[in-house]
């Protein structure tokens, strides 16, 4: 069964940065829309950026101008810089990947990773 690993989860103090990856052995990540979620215990999962098969990205309001989605093909890897880090940004980072659509709807996506934890500290 194909599956997604995150790495990169850590804790920091806000204003910090953090890159997280997502490798996808036996999935061609090129091909895919891949994306990010977060979870926090108790509340819904939400959407953080996604970047389609054509290296378009989006990404959700509250991420805009201090994240960036990356998809690294010869490494096969999915990459999230995140900057400036916000106590509000803790949480369990997923990758996700989906052939079509590319929306930062988590029930379009059928392949998940099992999650890498961020907490910020203020």
């Amino acid at each position: 069964q194909v599956q997604l690993v995150e790495s990169g989860g850590d804790s920091v103090q806000a204003g910090g940065s953090l890159r997280l990856s997502c490798a996808g052995p036996g999935l061609n990540i090129g091909g895919y829309c891949m994306a990010w979620f977060r979870q926090v215990p108790g509340r819904e999962r939400e959407g953080v950026a996604y970047i389609s098969n054509d290296g378009s990205t989006t990404y959700a309001d509250p991420v805009k101008g201090r994240f960036t989605i990356s998809k690294d093909n010869a490494k096969n890897t999915l990459n999230l810089q995140m900057n400036s880090l916000k106590s509000e940004d803790t949480a369990m980072y997923y990758c996700a990947a989906n052939r079509w659509p590319c929306r930062l709807v988590g029930s379009f996506y059928n392949v998940w990773g099992r999650g890498t934890q961020v907490t910020v500290s203020s």
